[in-house]
């Protein structure tokens, strides 16, 4: 039988072919093997990519990381040709990895942590140690139309991650100074798709999978594409049930001139019983960790997530490099729940409850247009974008708390009924508007391209407005509000010596609302305005075919607020400055046929530069390891034709749970281990996978909010199994 292998690079490269001792150049259509022929077949896209639009940048390799990604309302982008650093994971990634979350997709990269909301069950993240909130992840570029909180990877085709300031490319108001997360919804491919699935998560959680794609038209210019989802049952930890129910329809049409696109969707997150994290605010340590599947939390603790979300993008070829774009999105969400941490009191796990139900709704809208085009000065190519966005966001809350006189112990938790409510705000049955926020920003960029595109400049700048206001919650009268400017510039530089070889460097800056002062502060309730992150960073990209990389040097200083008083009664402002300088590898690729690679490391110098009355000054920030690495492989069994073995490493240096260095959690290390084996029924794939995670077990706290209140437990060994079909 003869031996074939197809690899795809990012970038066009020639095609290589060997058969015995002879070698030459052939396209992979003029390709054809014979018996006892071994074929080494690397050949580019059928389709070139187009930067600036919606088209996702082709995949590297097998398909599971793309060299690029989206810069915001940029558009998708060839990480070659920007002075920024990008990377993305695809769903055959999500597929292979059975991830559920976008946090289980995110841990490939060891620029990224994830970690839980302030008392919630939210995905946060931290990009270069710098907090990014799961609401604040944009969705084909736009922001706060995703879920709330925790997102599902059904419907995601693409998880990106811009590391790095990006309020050039996404505007102001997100807390991501340190990066974002784009997630892109899957559309129809040319190829028809029926694909059902079911799957498997200890200890009794089972889901019930369909993805069906198809494309109609003489062209194939119109595409449908639908998800659904159904996983519910109990985890690994005693007695916490999970449960997520999804739908979202794709639609989509790929004109000559004109290309459109409406993604929608529902999404139900629901969990009962679940543990939060543990209050160690009251002690002066970091308590031993609880076995994995202790659950310290309460049958009464629940939170459920529904959202309805959407989204409209077009884009119009109005001349032959002149293209119009826009899109809009709208989510509604509503969460309801009872949320209750045990706070720590002493070494043995005794720990204090309250009980906070909170119902919340929450009504976005999103939207973005512009031109984008490029045109010639002499020897000099420029390709320009000139654009415009906004999002408006509406909040209405309402909770109640209570304290529960009985105590319960983090090591031997027992039950304890829920506590009578004692105090509120708003009306629990019909919350009030609590906050409203809008946000608009003007953008302009010019890339100059130069010798053959071996040099390319880019420079922009945006100009952002940022509206909040807050409202008491039982009269509804204004309680709070700013309004604020800011221009944001941004410059970078890519130099390509060679062919393989990128070098850039960029500045570009990050903002977002800045704090409120508090009851102490001379003057409380005002807002301290704009925070306005500065990064500076230089690099290189590699990309050598079968194995592709990036090098990366930063330094991001970023403001807070503190008072003018080391007593905290004084003026309170933007005085305060976080400072991380860091160095940061990524390689991936396929160095040898049958074993594929992907790995990154990050080293990060974080420090806290300018603190009240000095207190801390120097010291790290919370939350904030200085050393992370992560390293995944694959390989394919010899002699077993559609076996292949996966195996990740992730490993999380210590990091301070309070902003005096006292309090340390220990670092930590998780192997998971899986096969996956691909094969034939009726003509059509089948594919089993099967994967332990956490395969020793470890017991660890994995992370800390950036307040120091709560640190998080990781998870213990979990075993999934999966089946796909396709039809």
């Amino acid at each position: 039988m003869s031996s074939v292998r197809s690899v795809w690079p990012f970038r066009p490269t020639l095609i290589a072919l060997a058969i015995g001792s002879s070698s030459f150049t052939a396209t992979a259509a003029e390709t054809q093997p014979t018996a006892e022929e071994t074929l080494t077949v690397v050949a580019e896209p059928a389709s070139g990519f187009t930067p600036g639009g919606d088209q996702l940048v082709p995949a590297y390799l097998d398909g599971q990381v793309a060299n690029g990604g989206r810069l915001g309302m940029l558009g998708e982008q060839d990480a070659h040709n920007v002075p920024f650093n990008v990377i993305s994971f695809t769903n055959k990634l999500i597929q292979d990895q059975q991830a559920k979350t976008v946090a289980d997709v995110v841990r490939n990269d060891a620029a990224v942590q994830s970690g839980q909301g302030f008392g919630n069950f939210a995905e946060t993240y931290r990009i270069r140690g710098f907090d990014l909130s799961g609401d604040d992840m944009t969705f084909g570029g736009l922001s706060r139309v995703m879920p709330r909180q925790v997102v599902s990877t059904q419907m995601v085709d693409r998880v990106e991650i811009f590391k790095g300031a990006n309020a050039l490319l996404n505007g102001a108001g997100s807390t991501g100074v340190g990066g974002m997360i784009n997630l892109e919804p899957k559309h129809a491919e040319d190829l028809p798709l029926t694909r059902v699935g079911l799957d498997y998560t200890s200890s009794s959680q089972v889901g019930v999978t369909a993805d069906v794609g198809r494309r109609f038209g003489d062209d194939n210019q119109f595409g449908v594409r639908a998800n659904l989802l159904r996983r519910e049952g109990d985890t690994a930890i005693d007695n916490e049930v999970r449960r997520t129910t999804l739908a979202s329809l794709g639609l989509d049409y790929r004109g000559e001139d004109l290309r459109t696109s409406l993604d929608v969707g529902y999404q139900d997150q629901a969990y009962h019983g679940s543990r939060i994290g543990v209050n160690i605010s009251g002690v002066d340590f970091v308590p031993e960790v609880p076995g994995n599947s202790t659950n310290f939390s309460q049958p009464w603790v629940y939170s459920n997530m529904e959202s309805v979300f959407g989204m409209a993008r077009a884009e119009y070829d109005v001349a032959d490099n002149w293209t119009l774009y826009s899109g809009i999105g709208a989510q509604h969400a509503h969460e309801e729940g009872n949320y209750s941490s045990p706070k720590l009191l002493s070494a043995d796990g005794t720990a204090s409850l309250t009980s906070m139900p909170t119902n919340k709704y929450l009504e976005t809208f999103s939207g973005q247009f512009g031109v984008r085009g490029n045109f010639d000065t002499g020897f000099v190519r420029h390709t320009v974008n000139v654009g415009y966005s906004a999002t408006v966001q509406r909040d209405k809350t309402a909770w109640t708390f209570g304290s529960a006189t009985d105590r319960t112990n983090i090591y031997h938790p027992k039950p304890i009924p829920d506590p009578q409510k004692t105090s509120g705000k708003g009306d629990y049955d019909d919350p009030h508007t609590t906050a409203r926020t809008r946000l608009q920003s003007y953008l302009i960029t010019d890339t100059l391209s130069l010798l053959d595109d071996k040099v390319l400049l880019t420079a922009g700048v945006r100009h952002q407005k940022v509206v909040v206001k807050g409202y008491d919650y039982d009269t509804q009268a204004e309680s709070s509000s700013f309004e604020g400017t800011r221009w944001t510039p941004a410059y970078g530089i890519v130099v390509k010596p060679w062919q393989s070889v990128s070098l850039y460097a960029n500045h570009i800056e990050g903002l977002m609302p800045g704090e409120t002062a508090p009851k102490t502060a001379a003057n409380y309730g005002q807002s301290t305005g704009i925070a306005h992150t500065k990064q500076n960073e230089v690099g290189m990209k590699l990309d050598f075919g079968r194995i592709g990389g990036s090098v990366a040097l930063y330094e991001i200083k970023k403001p807070f607020a503190i008072s003018s008083t080391s007593d905290g009664t004084g003026f309170y402002a933007l005085s305060g400055e976080q400072r991380h300088r860091g160095v940061e590898v990524n390689v991936f690729g396929e160095p040898v046929l049958g074993v594929r690679l992907n790995a990154s490391t990050s080293w990060i110098d974080p420090k806290m530069t300018k603190t009240q009355g000095g207190v801390n000054q120097g010291n790290d920030p919370v939350g904030v390891p200085h050393f992370t690495s992560v390293l995944s492989g694959e390989y394919d069994i010899p002699g077993v034709e559609g076996l292949t073995a996966t195996a990740m490493v992730n490993h999380t240096g210590t990091q301070y749970a309070d902003k005096a260095n006292t309090k340390k959690l220990d670092s930590y290390t998780t192997l998971d281990l899986g096969v996956r084996y691909r094969m034939k029924v009726q003509d059509n794939d089948l594919v089993w996978r099967a994967g332990v995670d956490n395969v020793t077990n470890e017991q660890y706290w994995s992370s800390v909010e950036s307040f120091g209140t709560y640190i998080y437990q990781g998870d213990g060994r979990t075993l999934k199994v999966s089946m796909s079909y396709d039809f």
